[in-house]
């Protein structure tokens, strides 16, 4: 079988996180299986026109131990596929996305095509999906005072062995204010560096996005990443992490991924809570939030258990004492008991189950009921709980009035309508002018099958 092309990444120098310059950064990788060529050159830069081709730097010995190691055959060229991957690139390209292939080298039958976003198409990409960008407005929250001030004083300092070591994004007296990026305003942002500004999720997104909307209307008649995965054009898509997890420096020196490592994705740090906001960073919002619900979820989950397992011990400690029980286990008593069936079964002793009973009063004992009401309960404040969280992070991290998704679905419906009204004919127009009745049937089956 052919290895993972995310793990063969792995065994890779880490200045495969760059282009072959060294300083733009990869965003996302393709992934396709090569043909019989190879050759000595690692890399060739194909830009939208505007970045010089810089010098190749050495890569002695990376390639050529790494193409001597797989030790595997290589496929014969799929003409097709090799024109649909190079009208796609090429509308990548028009996209104004960065690309650089490897020239005609094969590392374990895969080849990569890595993507680079450039500025000029952050800011266009994120002012069309409305991304939030903090501003250069802030304020001071005003400082709890009193005997609230006291509590919270004394809270914290009881929390901070829990607290996970990670530096604070922001000073948490101070709250910025964000607004939907606009190419037109950029005075008025915090913009420190354009490298910066975005993240590592975002810039991922991003460049998704363009690869989600980006059509073939010449080769075949597809559109999106996706298609081209179901095709088989490519054989994956995926971003980059920020390097090696491994943190060999010290902690001031760390990368997100070695601290989400260190302080949240490892055993010695289960008694710690989330780095929420590192991991919305390194992750974006919707794997920050689903973390989030399963802190919650967790968390309250420890009252829960333990009051389950004092039920347990209960039905252990009075299990000796449970008439009925007691009753079953004595034969002396001789209980006989009627057949389990006609003809075949014969007479049993009901002494003949009382392990079975003993087992079952200690999970269902007179303690349940209780455990029973408790659960119902709980249920209740898990969500309420869940809910005053969620708008606690959703305010946190700007994420109330986003309207992404809407945006994301008017495009890809206009480009879909734009391309297929092409291609089908009168009796095919005429189901897509009507999407109501579909909507309708399917209303329809949920209620009947509900």
């Amino acid at each position: 079988d052919d290895p993972d092309p995310q793990f063969l990444l792995l065994k890779l120098p880490t200045t495969w996180l760059c282009f072959a310059d060294g300083c733009r950064r990869v965003d996302y990788v393709l992934v396709y299986h090569c043909k019989r060529r190879q050759s000595q050159h690692r890399h060739s830069v194909v830009s939208n026109g505007n970045v010089p081709t810089p010098s190749r730097r050495s890569t002695k010995g990376d390639i050529s131990e790494a193409v001597l190691e797989a030790g595997l055959g290589m496929e014969p060229p799929n003409e097709p596929q090799d024109k649909i991957r190079e009208e796609f690139e090429r509308r990548l390209q028009e996209e104004g996305l960065e690309i650089e292939h490897d020239k005609e080298v094969c590392i374990y039958v895969f080849r990569f095509t890595r993507l680079h976003v450039p500025w000029s198409v952050l800011s266009r990409e994120a002012e069309l999906l409305k991304i939030r960008v903090p501003t250069k407005k802030t304020y001071q929250l005003k400082e709890k005072t009193g005997l609230m001030g006291i509590i919270s004083t004394f809270w914290t300092k009881i929390n901070q062995p829990f607290q996970p070591g990670v530096p604070e994004p922001q000073d948490p007296r101070t709250r910025v204010l964000s607004q939907p990026f606009s190419r037109d305003k950029l005075h008025l942002f915090d913009i420190k560096s354009k490298n910066s500004l975005f993240s590592n999720a975002i810039r991922g997104r991003i460049v998704y996005e363009i690869l989600r909307r980006t059509a073939c209307t010449q080769t075949c008649q597809t559109m999106g990443i996706s298609s081209l995965l179901a095709k088989g054009v490519y054989d994956s898509a995926f971003p980059l992490h920020d390097g090696d997890f491994d943190s060999s420096e010290d902690k001031e020196h760390r990368n997100d991924r070695q601290m989400l490592h260190e302080e949240w994705a490892n055993y010695g740090a289960c008694y710690k809570y989330q780095p929420m906001d590192l991991i919305r960073k390194y992750f974006g919002e919707k794997i920050g939030l689903y973390f989030a619900w399963l802190g919650v979820y967790t968390q309250l989950l420890i009252p829960a258990s333990a009051l389950g397992v004092a039920v347990f011990l209960y039905g252990c400690l009075t299990v000796d004492t449970n008439v009925p029980s007691q009753e079953m286990c004595d034969e002396h008593l001789n209980f006989t008991m009627c057949p389990l069936c006609d003809r075949v079964c014969d007479y049993w002793q009901l002494s003949s189950i009382c392990s079975t009973a003993r087992a079952s009063y200690l999970f269902d004992n007179h303690a349940t009921v209780g455990f029973a009401i408790f659960m119902s309960l709980w249920a209740a404040v898990f969500l309420e709980h869940w809910k005053r969280r969620q708008r606690c992070l959703q305010h946190s991290w700007d994420l109330t009035g986003m309207e992404d998704d809407e945006v994301r679905k008017l495009i890809g419906q206009k480009l879909v309508c734009a391309q297929c009204l092409k291609n089908v004919n009168v009796f095919e127009r005429s189901l897509l002018s009507c999407p109501r009745q579909h909507l309708y049937v399917q209303k329809y089956s949920n209620i009947i099958t509900i």
